[in-house]
């Protein structure tokens, strides 16, 4: 009798549902119980392999999911029950979609019966998620079950990688079927329809290759899909970076692609990104844009946007060609495979050809980083924030550590001043710029890599968006570390204010925050406070020594100002800089501000 993959024995929907997950290789499930989901729960208990994280809301659920898969590059998994449930999980699944994090979020559902009839705790998940999944199921046959569960895992992994969410009546999962194993006992499925092209043409690749030899102000351009093309595309960057001489700038998701230490590495570009990268930007002739899809944050004014330059645009998604910006050479492929292309071509043609010569390119550019558009002054005994990040970063560079952030001013300051030198090691809401995002991703990333030092650097204000999920870590013996940045304010929503609109603070001061040294006590985790700056080091050592979740409350210069910094609808030219930044020198030609 040949194998069909298809089980002899019946079994429960709810047991089809884990021998599936199990099949897919999935070790953690982050959830929380309800009604609708409970035969699932019931299922978990009886086996072993697969452990589940009982997080204190579902947005904490996506979000520790997204920590665990961007800091493995594996599938993060979510369970959660019908209505509120999966509601909650709403704003997990759009911000991973926005960023690209493959997730598979289990929603329970009522009885098929009764869909339609506003049951309770009935939502309608597959249309309310449509807009913000890259794909959804609504399962209402047991028997095809099972092969869902292993297409929705090659639907989140592959390509653009991104949430995909299965819908699960309780009958379906109460019901008995046939398990069908994944096709040809491998762990997926290929859509029927989806099968993104990896491989890039070789003709746009080498035209490419012929503007980046014929460049005179060339810079590569670099985001989030060079990590998501895994390890090797991070290696073949550097070594296309070590070919070429050329630049190389990132967004604010691909830090870490290219190490922070390389003497190319200009640093991040965008809104909050560096003055050299910025002109670079918009002083280059050829631009190579790998793995990034040209968001309002770093294109500024697309009137202005980097005016004089050939465009060549390596993507996944041809969705995202030519969406925002017209480019001259499209490649639709595979980072990875699309620079391996690259680099053969290179060597080949340099056997031709002569090197390119740009030196007066990188003369520029030394002239730009001259102004040091970081500058800040720690004195006195205020706490500069550039001064507690850049202390975090100098006694944690040498420990194997991943650091998460919430959204605002400190992840901007952590972007600037924390120096990534490898990928996966960078957490943060991107796209969204979802506050509450770092302390359930990087209980995601501890939970993935328990010796290492996991920091989630906050804001006073983000940090209390999620802040239960300090319950889960102290539950699983989870040692997150919690930097907060106590500005005591909403820093970025002030910095706006003060700059756009006439330093009207309307409601972005915080007049009610908890003692957060005594709010770790009370979730039996340990406080610390510093606000004295020669105490910092210490104190970050002490956190450090700590074998359990600790928030340190850094109290911080409550006027600082988040700088450079490119007011929305302006461009790359048009940077606003902290006086400190010229070094007492006068920025003239580039058109920037100085406050």
């Amino acid at each position: 009798m040949p194998d069909t993959g298809i089980s002899s024995e019946p079994m429960l929907g709810a047991a089809i549902l884990l021998k599936a997950l199990q099949e897919q290789g999935v070790e953690v499930i982050f959830g929380y119980p309800g009604g609708a989901v409970l035969p699932i729960y019931d299922e978990l208990f009886k086996q072993n392999s697969i452990r589940h994280i009982l997080v204190r809301h579902e947005q904490g659920a996506v979000h520790a999911a997204e920590g665990y898969a961007r800091s493995t590059g594996k599938v993060g998994v979510v369970l959660v029950t019908s209505g509120p449930g999966a509601t909650n999980a709403v704003t997990g699944l759009t911000d991973a979609l926005m960023d690209s994090i493959p997730i598979v979020c289990l929603t329970g559902q009522v009885p098929t019966h009764l869909i339609g009839n506003d049951a309770f705790q009935e939502a309608d998940t597959t249309g309310i998620t449509r807009p913000c999944t890259k794909h959804n199921y609504l399962v209402k046959d047991v028997n095809k079950l099972a092969l869902i569960v292993h297409e929705a895992f090659y639907v989140a992994r592959s390509g653009r990688p991104g949430p995909v969410v299965i819908d699960l009546p309780k009958d379906v999962v109460m019901t008995p079927g046939q398990y069908e194993t994944a096709p040809r006992g491998i762990r997926r499925k290929k859509h029927k329809t989806y099968n993104p092209r990896t491989v890039p043409s070789d003709k746009a690749v080498e035209h490419a290759v012929d503007l980046m030899l014929a460049a005179k102000r060339p810079l590569f351009y670099t985001g989030g899909g060079v990590i998501n093309a895994g390890p090797r595309a991070a290696e073949l960057l550097r070594e296309l970076i070590a070919l070429t001489g050329f630049p190389i700038t990132s967004t604010l998701m691909g830090l870490g692609a290219f190490p922070a230490s390389g003497q190319q590495w200009l640093g991040m570009v965008g809104m909050h990104g560096l003055y050299e990268s910025n002109l670079a930007m918009y002083h280059c002739d050829v631009m190579i844009n790998i793995g990034a899809r040209f968001d309002d944050r770093v294109t500024g004014n697309l009137k202005f946007f980097s005016p004089s330059s050939k465009k060549i645009h390596v993507d996944i998604d041809p969705s995202s060609i030519n969406k925002n910006v017209v480019v001259d050479v499209p490649i639709i492929g595979d980072a990875a495979v699309a620079m391996e292309e690259m680099i053969r071509i290179i060597k080949a043609k340099r056997q031709r050809t002569a090197k390119v010569d740009i030196a007066g390119w990188w003369k520029k550019i030394d002239e730009w980083r001259s102004v040091k558009c970081l500058t800040y002054t720690q004195a006195g005994k205020i706490i500069k924030p550039q001064y507690a990040i850049e202390r975090l970063y100098e006694l944690t560079k040498d420990r194997e550590t991943y650091i998460t952030t919430e959204v605002g001013q400190h992840q901007m300051w952590a972007a600037q001043f924390y120096r990534f030198n490898q990928p996966n090691r960078w957490l943060t809401s991107g796209g969204l710029g979802t506050m509450g995002y770092g302390l359930p991703a990087a209980i995601g990333a501890q939970l993935a890599h328990r010796d290492a030092l996991v920091v989630d650097i906050a804001g006073e204000a983000s940090i209390l968006m999620n802040i239960q999920e300090l319950s889960t870590a102290v539950q699983f013996r989870l040692p997150v570390k919690i930097f907060i940045i106590n500005n005591q304010y909403m820093g970025m929503v002030r910095q706006w204010q003060e700059l756009l609109h006439g330093g009207r603070y309307s409601e972005s001061y915080t007049d009610a925050l908890p003692d957060f040294v005594k709010l770790a006590e009370a979730y039996h985790c340990a406080g610390l406070r510093v606000s004295d700056p020669a105490k910092v080091d210490d104190t970050i050592r002490e956190m450090m020594s700590i074998d359990k979740p600790v928030i340190v409350d850094v109290l911080v210069d409550q006027k600082e100002n988040c700088f450079p910094m490119i007011p929305s609808g302006k461009a790359h030219n048009e940077m606003i800089l902290g006086r400190e930044s010229t070094a007492e020198r006068e920025i003239t030609g580039e058109g920037a501000a100085l406050v």
